[in-house]
Parts: structure tokens; C-alpha cells; sequence
């Protein structure tokens, strides 16, 4: 199974490991969502769309759609 940023439950991390960069705003890789980040689901809305995301301290929001293109090396512990 593929995991990506929409598959993430409120306050799980991920580390970035590929984007689609002809589907990805360049504004977010600007923002640091870049491969090799980590990057956490904050909370998402009732609809599930759009998600609240924290990447290097920054926090902003992204939809459903493109959050499913960023692709995670694998899920981290809360403790981590």
C-alpha cells in the first residue's frame, strides 16, 4: 500500500519521499514540502477536505487532492 499525506490520521507523521512535481503547486515545495521532510496531519475538516498540515513548523492548509500525491516513505510514532 502506498502511504501519502491524505492517508495520515490527525497528529501521525510521515517522511516526504516523492512528489509529482507536474501536480504539485510550486508554492507548497516553496513552503518546504520537499522530499525528506517530515511532515504531520494537524486536523482536517468535517468534510475531510481540505487537510491542516505541519511541515518544518509551518502550518497551512492543502486538499484532499494534492495531499494524495505526496507520497510518504513510511508513517512515524508520535514519539519520534
Amino acid at each position: 500500500m502506498i502511504h501519502t499525506v491524505a492517508n495520515l490520521q490527525r497528529g501521525e507523521k510521515g517522511i516526504i519521499e516523492e512528489l509529482s512535481f507536474d501536480e504539485i503547486p510550486l508554492a507548497l515545495m516553496e513552503m518546504g514540502c520537499i522530499p525528506g521532510k517530515e511532515v504531520t496531519l494537524i486536523q482536517f475538516s468535517p468534510l475531510k477536505d481540505p487537510l491542516y498540515i505541519d511541515v518544518n513548523g509551518s502550518h497551512f492548509a492543502i486538499r484532499r487532492e494534492t495531499a494524495e500525491r505526496i507520497i510518504l516513505v513510511k508513517r512515524l510514532c508520535d514519539e519520534l
